[in-house]
């Protein structure tokens, strides 16, 4: 539920409509070849991770793959892409709860909203993951009702405000199935994999179960799946629906097919569910940025206050630096919305892509060495098939969008802009792996459970104690 709860966001309930416009009905392939590089990575990533769980996850194998310059980098991008999230996501509740309470500055609305996902995750790991686990189911029975309601549509169940018009065959006469060419079907797959981003959430959460081998080789295989199936299944239905030329860009296509369907109250629905959406985002967002912090500072690349815990196991210091973060996105969005906050949405654009790139490079390098550690007890339980090939080409493919990114006008500042991200992060740590500067590490608790060491010790993790 964490890792769909962290993927289903906004960019599901409204951003599908950009995809609809450009790819037209082409855009359930779209879906589909986005999905399929997200599940294979994520097939990578819990190999990692079912031999070697930790909070840091990706951050620790590419680490562990190419040294400390490379664990810097990936930590601190990542970091950086969830706080501007957060303070995206915090701005954009702020608009959301003005619909209905107009009086009420959107500032505050923000900073209210912020303030409450602060402490349900200073409370406990247990409070977050309760509080994901009914976000996410609210969108998860928000979207199965609208797949079902939209397939007993099509069957003509009712007819809604569009009759005669809602029908399979809007899938190809409307221009064709592909009506703006086949290459809009592959420049779409950009958008569709930011608006997957989240799915990977699922390795460090894992980290902090009783069982985290068991959950992240279940997870990985059945949650990328069902989330594969969501976005698949509801763009179907969306252009089967409607005629894909009847979408507009940036209005959310739900609320348009729901009207379509004659369904009341839609506008209030929608902003409901977009409103979940974005309180999920920003509660798995600060989860997310707070352990990040804590990697980074157990690996010497943070300051040591970042990486105090408290006694129930949560890393505080990593929480309340990222929603300090948070609130400055907040004031940018509303002081400087065109010039600062623009840029620090733009800078984070494309890290999740570099992120990609580096777990699928990590797979690669640590195939043979986890099987060596693996040999003792029988070998990796969980393994990336037609390795080194599909890793391989898979992470060429996603060089492939990232590089398209650049060449594609509507995203170039976007691609340009990220691009001095990595610089500067990738500058960082190899300056860092040169001089050896280390910071101290203060994440441990006073007494560590008798068996466990420094560096199998993980926030929030449940442990027993080991003779």
């Amino acid at each position: 539920m964490i890792s769909m709860g962290g993927t289903i966001g906004a960019g599901f309930f409204v951003g599908l409509s950009g995809l609809i416009v450009v790819a037209g009905p082409a855009a359930v392939v779209t879906t589909a070849i986005a999905g399929l590089i997200v599940y294979l990575v994520m097939r990578m990533l819990g190999e990692m991770a079912v031999a070697r769980p930790s909070t840091g996850s990706f951050v620790d194998y590419a680490r562990m793959a190419f040294g400390r310059w490379a664990g810097f980098a990936t930590g601190w991008m990542y970091w950086y892409f969830w706080v501007i999230v957060v303070g995206i996501e915090a701005v954009v509740g702020g608009k959301l709860v003005a619909l209905w309470l107009p009086s009420i500055p959107q500032w505050l609305t923000a900073v209210v909203i912020m303030s409450i996902m602060i402490g349900v995750n200073l409370l406990s790991v247990k409070s977050f993951g309760e509080a994901e686990y009914w976000f996410a189911g609210i969108k998860v029975a928000v979207i199965v009702a609208f797949m079902v309601a939209g397939f007993a549509f099509l069957a003509g169940a009712w007819t809604g405000n569009v009759g005669e018009a809602a029908h399979v065959s809007n899938l190809w006469t409307h221009g064709g199935f592909a009506p703006n060419g086949v290459a809009a079907i592959f420049v779409g797959v950009v958008t569709v994999i930011f608006s997957m981003t989240g799915a990977e959430l699922v390795t460090i959460a894992a980290a902090e179960s009783s069982h985290p081998a068991d959950a992240i080789r279940r997870t990985t295989q059945t949650v990328v799946v069902r989330i594969l199936a969501f976005f698949v299944i509801s763009t179907f239905l969306l252009v089967a629906i409607l005629p894909w030329d009847q979408y507009v860009a940036g209005l959310s296509p739900f609320s348009s097919a729901l009207e379509a369907m004659g369904a009341p109250y839609t506008a209030d629905i929608l902003n409901f569910i977009v409103l979940v959406a974005v309180l999920s985002c920003l509660n798995s967002g600060l989860y997310t940025a707070s352990r990040m912090i804590f990697t980074q500072g157990r690996n010497g690349d943070a300051p040591a206050w970042m990486t105090r815990v408290n006694k129930r196991g949560v890393p505080t210091g990593g929480i309340l630096f990222s929603a300090l973060v948070g609130f400055i996105c907040i004031a940018a969005g509303y002081v400087w919305p065109d010039t600062i906050f623009l840029y620090l949405v733009n800078s984070s654009g494309a890290v999740v892509l570099f992120v990609y790139i580096l777990i699928g490079a990590s797979q690669i390098k640590l195939r043979p060495r986890l099987e060596r550690e693996a040999a003792a007890t029988g070998g990796l339980t969980f393994k990336m098939f037609g390795w080194p090939y599909i890793p391989a080409l898979v992470t060429g493919l996603i060089v492939v969008i990232l590089a398209a990114m650049g060449i594609r006008e509507s995203t170039r500042v976007e691609f340009l802009q990220s691009m001095v991200s990595l610089l500067v992060f990738v500058g960082i740590g190899i300056y860092l792996q040169k001089t050896g500067i280390k910071g101290r590490y203060e994440g441990l608790p006073a007494n560590l459970p008798k068996g466990v060491d420094e560096e199998d010790y993980s926030p929030g993790r449940i442990y027993e104690d080991v003779d």
